[in-house]
C-alpha cells in the first residue's frame, strides 16, 4: 500500500531547517510527501524546492493565491492523486501546529518516528469521530490520527506540537 503525506506551509522559512528535513525525509522512503506552499511571501518556496530536489519522495506544489487550509489540502490531494497511485493520504497544516516552541523539525521527527503507524493507517480508529476536511475517503488528519493512537512518542510529541 502506498501512503502520501501533505504538509501545508505558509511563510515558514525561518522555521525550516533544510538539512534536518532532508536527513529525516530520506528515512521515510516508503511515504510520498507533498509540500504545498500556500503563497508564502518569504523564502519558504525556495527552501522547500531545495528539499524537494534532494529527496526523491518529495514533491512541491506552489499555490499562487493564498487559499484556506482546506483548499490547500485539496490542491495537494489532487496533485498526489494524479501523480501517484496512493491508497491513503495524511495531511497536516503548519498553521495548526505550535511551532513557536518545537519548530517544524519536531513534525518531521514525529513522521519519521511513526512512519509504521502512518503506513498501517486503520480507518476504524476514527470510528465515531467526524473527519473534517475529508476530500477523498482515504484522507485523514495526521495529527488527529496519531493523537488517537496514543502510540509511544507520537501522542506526546504531537500533543506538544498541536495548538488544539
Amino acid at each position: 500500500m502506498k501512503t502520501g503525506v501533505i504538509i501545508i506551509f505558509h511563510n515558514n522559512a525561518k522555521d525550516i531547517n533544510p538539512s534536518i528535513f532532508i536527513e529525516n525525509i530520506i528515512k521515510v522512503s516508503d511515504l510520498k510527501i507533498c509540500f504545498v506552499n500556500n503563497n508564502s511571501r518569504d523564502n519558504t518556496a525556495f527552501i522547500l524546492e531545495i528539499i524537494a530536489d534532494r529527496c526523491d519522495n518529495v514533491s512541491l506544489v506552489n499555490i499562487k493565491k493564498t487559499k484556506s487550509d482546506i483548499s490547500a489540502i485539496r490542491a495537494g490531494a489532487r496533485f498526489m492523486n494524479s501523480r501517484y497511485n496512493l491508497d491513503k493520504i495524511a495531511y497536516v497544516s503548519t498553521n495548526l501546529l505550535n511551532t513557536k516552541y518545537h519548530g517544524l523539525n519536531a513534525l518531521i521527527h514525529a513522521i519519521v518516528d511513526n512512519q509504521e503507524d502512518i503506513l498501517n493507517y486503520n480507518k476504524n480508529v476514527f470510528q465515531g469521530k467526524k473527519n473534517h476536511n475529508s476530500i477523498f475517503k482515504s484522507m485523514f488528519s495526521l495529527v488527529d490520527y496519531l493523537k488517537t493512537l496514543k502510540t509511544n512518542n507520537a501522542f506526546i510529541n504531537l500533543q506538544r506540537l498541536s495548538k488544539l
